[in-house]
């Protein structure tokens, strides 16, 4: 536990020194608010982008990073296991998504004046649920792309359609309904469903679910195809 502690509390450090996470999971979501003028709507789709940018933006990068540089090969010759390390990452993660989720609610209640959540439990448990999602989501990309340039791309390329379809930039309602049917399939959109739901007062079980067989599902890709070297 005390290696976890550790290497987790290292994770953190080195992501608040990544200029480009610290500006996509504090600032970026702080302009947004600014430019809808603090509409509490938008905060739970917001807080989803976090997670995903946070999942699927970074994570690859640095789990494939990892691998190139042999951090992970070395580690197995150690007391500390590789799969600390990567459990590591994914606290490191969904603590950023959290404390970049927190500042963005207290601006825009503090701020702005917006409603605070109806239902802080589900809220919360749909959050944990969303970042753990897109971070398994991470873990298979990073497990299949064979170089960090690669990962990131990819990382990139499957996070920034899916913010806007999945309605956690953009209200799903304002997208055509071709883009609305193609979201309908993209994995966060449960995660922004589950959180808009809680934030509004109620606890949507259904998407919950969803995204808890998919954090399953994709732990278990991730798995079988990640290699150490």
């Amino acid at each position: 536990m005390k290696a976890f502690t550790a290497l987790t509390a290292t994770e953190l450090r080195l992501l608040s020194r990544d200029p480009a996470s610290l500006f996509f999971m504090m600032a970026f979501p702080l302009m947004l608010l600014v430019l809808k003028r603090g509409e509490s709507a938008s905060v739970p789709g917001y807080i989803a982008m976090i997670a995903a940018i946070g999942g699927m933006g970074a994570l690859p990068g640095i789990v494939t990073a990892y691998r190139e540089r042999k951090v992970l090969k070395r580690l197995a010759t150690t007391p500390v296991s590789p799969l600390l390390l990567l459990g590591a990452q994914l606290v490191a993660q969904v603590t950023a998504a959290l404390a970049g989720s927190t500042l963005l609610v207290a601006a825009a209640i503090v701020v702005f004046g917006a409603k605070a959540p109806a239902n802080v439990p589900a809220l919360a448990v749909a959050f944990v649920l969303c970042s753990v999602m897109v971070c398994a989501l991470g873990f298979v990309i990073a497990a299949i792309m064979r170089n960090t340039r690669g990962a990131g791309l990819i990382g990139m390329l499957a996070m920034f359609p899916m913010i806007f379809l999945a309605g956690a930039a953009v209200p799903r309602k304002a997208l055509p309904d071709s883009l609305r049917q193609i979201g309908d399939f993209l994995p966060l959109t449960p995660g922004v469903d589950a959180l808009t739901s809680a934030w509004a007062g109620t606890a949507a079980f259904f998407p919950m679910l969803i995204l808890s067989g998919m954090i399953v599902a994709g732990t278990a890709l991730a798995t079988a195809l990640f290699r150490w070297e």
